[in-house]
Parts: structure tokens; C-alpha cells; sequence
């Protein structure tokens, strides 16, 4: 009898630790407050996260979900690039711009416990700074003209004003700075994840939704933050980013009601979602491009001859015919139309299959050439389908007998590799961080940002004289014509073949309320909700 108590007792003991436990996974505040699983959104994308640092990534796979974890000083607004408080309430900039002061939100804490204050923001921008490595924070080195120490490097100094306020002092004034900090990469950690790469696999910032658990190309799963600093935030009890690569297999999957809401939609389904009553179709603001790139440092595509030929032999309509059902425009400059300072008197290199020949008969390529055509292995809101793209792309090329074998890797890698100069002529894009030209034409064709974010390693001295400049000039109409001087000068350098500037197609559950897809491509889901 006595054995048949304690057996009991330790059973009904054990039961009882397992539904802590259960009760405390489930919580975003140590149990105190149970998750409905009903009210926790299902979020399908074409491929994982690379890394869950958002100072460390340039893909936007990793930026959605960066995005409900960290927070930056100053955010854009839902529907807009407007500038609005972020973790700093308020700021002010100095008459000859070189000072920046920011008053920061109190009471807010990080996802371990810290509390967020100045001492946190200058070592996050001390971590970046001082680090000098341009291939890990490749952002960092491309939005403030290298790292500490380096002659073009734009922020001086950054000092802690008390507890609450961080003071930016710049070594040259730089237009776009405001618009830089709000980016993604440049939201603040706790500095007590500071640990290598711990912030990589387990993210720590002052957002509305914190990491529980990632499942490496399946899921990743956030719960909401139940200490968030704005109380009525997040609507939902937590969001989970399901990998479905297929466009069509997530199409489905949303259809049985499996996911709540998908990027990267055909836009040949485009009618079956706007005919059932069960879903709804978004549509996300266009500030991106989707590009060919040639990489100038490896033959023969270090011929300006050759970029041009190529050029001649994409078929731009075609390819938005075939595979973009409308929803987007050829592109003929590295940066988007609704960017101030887009040239519109560029003439664009029409398709010409006699001018191809010609430009390679001049560099004695006459006979064609064998390469290596490197396509994107995921759905990127730029480009639905980088595969058949690259088929589209390698039919053309053959017509001049240019054999290009298609090559691709898992994500992480691809982006890596091109990264480091391995690809001799590949497919990207890149959806704008900040709605400036700097953006665009700095971030990805300066001579600055080799190793960084320019993976076409083009170098041009007028150019970067005229991107430096456009960066220190207040008055934005002047800034426009230095951007329109430097586009003349990339497009007829032909670093890339710009292909097209999209309208990128999202599906979800009718019943989602409060999602407004960002022109950046990434947003908070802290004010999304089911009805």
C-alpha cells in the first residue's frame, strides 16, 4: 500500500512538471500567459533564413523574421519610407548635419531581461564599427563607407548621453542617414549575445515577438513578447515562418487552410485567389530590381564588349510575358522608377541578335564562348521563377553559340559564393532597404563595396565621385542629377543586365487584418490579427 502511494504520487508529481512545462513553452511571459494556437499566424516563403543576425544578412528571407525580433532607433512607416520613432521617441540633427542626437524610449527590455538603454546602442554600433570585417557586416560597410578607421568612413564617433540618450557625430555630413539606421541590419541586439555567432541561431532583441525555436529548412517559430514596451502589441499570439519551396505547393497549402499567408505567388494564380472567397490577394509596393550580373573580374566578362553583347540578347518582354503575367516592368537601370533620381532618358539596349555578334566579333569571340550561369534556387519577390528565367536567359545565349550551363546551391551558399567572386555571371536582385538612390547604386556598384554588396565587383572612379558627393549633398534635386550622371556612366559600363522591376504577388486567409505589405520587402506582423 505504502509503495502504491508513492508510486501515485510521484506519477501525479511528474504530470504536474510536464504541464509547467508544456504551460511555459506556450507563454510569451514564462507561463503567465498561454498561447491560443488559433491565433498564431502561419507564414509560407520559398526558402529559410540564412542567419537570424539581421547585421550579418543581406536576404530577405532572414529580414522577415529579423524583423519581429529586433527593432532600429527610428522605423520606416507601415504603407510609407517616411521616417517615424522607433526605439528612440524623438531626435534632432545639427545645423551642418554632422551631429545626430536621440532620446530613447524607457522601460523597454531585451527578450533575456537586459534593459535597453544607450550603453546598448553604442556597443551595437560599436560591434559593427570596430569589427572591420566588410564580408560578415557587409551592410554596415556598404550604408557608412567602410568600418572604424577607414578614410571614408562616415560615422565618427557614438557616445552614451546618460542612460537615455546616444549622441552620432559624423565625419562628413550624409543625406540618407536617418533612412540608413532605420534599415534592418541596424536594429539593436542585446549586447549580451554578443557571443560570436550566438546571435545568429538564437536572436535576442526588444521586438514584439521573441525566437522559440528554429527546425533548419522547415520552420522557425516566434512568440509574442509579452513585456513589448507598447502594451496593446503584438495581436497575435505568436508567428511561424513555414518553408513550402514550390509556389504552387504553398498555393495549396494555403488553400487547405494549412498556412494563413504566402509571398512568392505565381502570377498566373493570381485569378484563382482573387476567385475564392476564402482568400485575398496583397500586392507589395514595387522598389526592386531583379538583375543578370557579370562578374568584371573574370574573362571574358571582364570586356566591356562582352556585358554590352549580352545586353543585346535578353529578351526582357518576353521573359515578363512568360513568367510575370503583367505584373512587372522591363528595367533598364540598377534602381526602380519610384526612386528620386531615376533616368528616364536612358535608352535601353534593345534585343538584337546582329549587334550581339558584332560587339563579340570585336574582342575575337566571334565563335561563341562556354560559361557558367548561376540561377537563384528560390522564389525571390523580384524574380517568381530564377530558374526558368535562366532557361529563358541560356536559349538566347545559344543563339550566338554561348553554351551556358546552369548552376545553382542551397541559398546560404549561393549568396555566400557570389559574395565572394565565385560566380562568373549570375541572377540576383535586391528590393530596396530605405527608398534612396544611395541604396541602390552605392550599396551595389561602388567601388567601396566590392567584398560587400557589390557581387558584380565593379570599379569605376567617376561614378564613385559622383555617389560621394550625391551622399553629402543636402539639396535632393542635385543629388537626383549626380544619381542620373552615375547611371549613364554604369549603363554604358554594363556591369548587369537589369531585368525587370516587379510588383511582387502575396496570398493569404480572408481572414488576416492589419498585414500592409512594405516596399522593403520585410515588415512587423506586430499589428496583424485574425478577425
Amino acid at each position: 500500500m505504502k509503495k502504491s502511494l508513492v508510486t501515485l504520487f510521484a506519477l501525479m508529481l511528474a504530470l504536474s512538471l510536464a504541464l509547467a512545462g508544456c504551460s511555459s513553452s506556450k507563454s510569451g511571459k514564462g507561463g503567465d500567459d498561454k498561447v491560443d494556437p488559433n491565433n498564431v499566424m502561419i507564414y509560407g516563403r520559398g526558402g529559410d533564413s540564412v542567419a537570424l543576425d539581421p547585421a550579418v544578412v543581406t536576404d530577405g528571407e532572414s529580414f522577415i523574421v529579423t524583423e519581429q525580433i529586433y527593432e532600429p532607433l527610428v522605423n520606416y512607416a507601415k504603407d510609407s519610407m517616411e521616417i517615424v520613432p522607433g526605439l528612440a521617441k524623438k531626435w534632432d540633427i545639427s545645423k551642418d548635419g554632422l551631429t545626430y542626437t536621440f532620446e530613447l524610449r524607457e522601460g523597454v527590455k531585451f527578450h533575456d531581461g537586459e534593459k535597453f538603454n544607450a550603453d546598448a546602442v553604442v556597443k551595437n554600433f560599436d560591434r559593427w564599427a570596430q569589427s572591420k570585417d566588410g564580408e560578415k557586416f557587409a551592410y554596415y560597410g556598404s550604408m557608412f563607407g567602410g568600418f572604424e578607421g577607414d578614410p571614408g568612413h562616415v560615422i565618427k564617433d557614438v557616445k552614451a548621453d546618460g542612460d537615455y540618450k546616444v549622441v552620432f557625430t559624423l565625419s562628413k555630413p550624409q543625406a540618407p542617414f536617418l533612412k540608413n539606421i532605420a534599415m534592418s541590419p541596424f536594429a539593436i541586439a542585446s549586447p549580451k549575445s554578443f557571443d560570436g555567432d550566438k546571435l545568429s541561431k538564437n536572436p535576442v532583441g526588444t521586438g514584439p515577438f521573441k525566437f522559440k525555436s528554429w527546425k533548419q529548412n522547415d520552420t522557425i517559430v516566434l512568440e509574442k513578447n509579452s513585456d513589448y514596451w507598447d502594451k496593446d502589441l503584438p495581436k497575435l499570439d505568436g508567428v511561424t515562418f513555414k518553408v513550402i519551396k514550390d509556389n504552387s505547393s504553398r498555393l495549396n497549402a494555403l488553400t487547405k487552410g494549412e498556412i494563413d499567408l504566402m509571398d512568392g505567388l505565381n502570377p498566373s494564380d493570381m485569378k484563382s485567389v482573387s476567385g475564392n472567397s476564402k482568400l485575398q490577394l496583397f500586392e507589395r509596393p514595387s522598389m526592386n530590381v531583379g538583375y543578370l550580373g557579370f562578374n568584371v573580374e573574370k574573362a571574358p566578362f571582364d570586356k566591356k564588349e562582352v556585358r554590352q553583347a549580352i545586353s543585346h540578347l535578353i529578351d526582357k518582354q518576353a521573359i515578363i510575358d512568360n513568367f510575370y503575367e503583367g505584373t512587372a516592368e522591363p528595367a533598364k537601370n540598377p534602381m526602380p522608377p519610384s526612386i528620386a533620381g531615376y533616368n528616364d532618358d536612358i535608352q535601353d539596349y534593345e534585343y538584337d541578335e546582329a549587334k550581339a555578334k558584332e560587339l563579340l566579333k570585336s574582342v575575337g569571340l566571334e565563335k561563341g564562348f562556354t560559361m557558367d550561369l548561376w540561377a537563384m534556387p528560390v522564389s525571390r519577390p523580384y524574380m517568381p521563377n530564377g530558374q526558368k528565367v535562366a532557361e529563358a536567359i541560356q536559349a538566347k545565349l545559344a543563339k550566338v553559340n554561348i553554351k551556358a550551363n546552369i548552376v545553382t546551391f542551397e541559398w546560404g551558399t549561393y549568396l555566400e559564393k557570389v559574395q565572394k567572386g565565385e560566380a562568373p555571371m549570375f541572377m540576383l536582385g535586391w528590393t530596396g532597404d530605405n527608398g534612396d538612390a544611395d541604396n541602390f547604386l552605392y550599396t551595389l556598384l561602388d567601388k567601396d563595396t566590392i567584398d560587400s554588396n557589390n557581387y558584380s565587383r565593379y570599379k569605376n572612379e567617376d561614378v564613385h565621385k559622383l555617389l560621394l558627393e550625391a551622399q553629402t549633398t543636402a539639396d535632393e534635386d542635385k543629388r537626383a542629377e549626380l544619381y542620373k550622371q552615375a547611371q549613364v556612366i554604369i549603363h554604358e559600363d554594363a556591369p548587369w543586365v537589369p531585368l525587370v522591376h516587379s510588383k511582387p504577388q502575396l496570398a493569404g486567409a480572408s481572414k488576416i487584418k492589419g498585414f500592409v505589405p512594405h516596399p522593403t520587402g520585410s515588415q512587423s506582423f506586430a499589428d496583424t490579427y485574425f478577425k
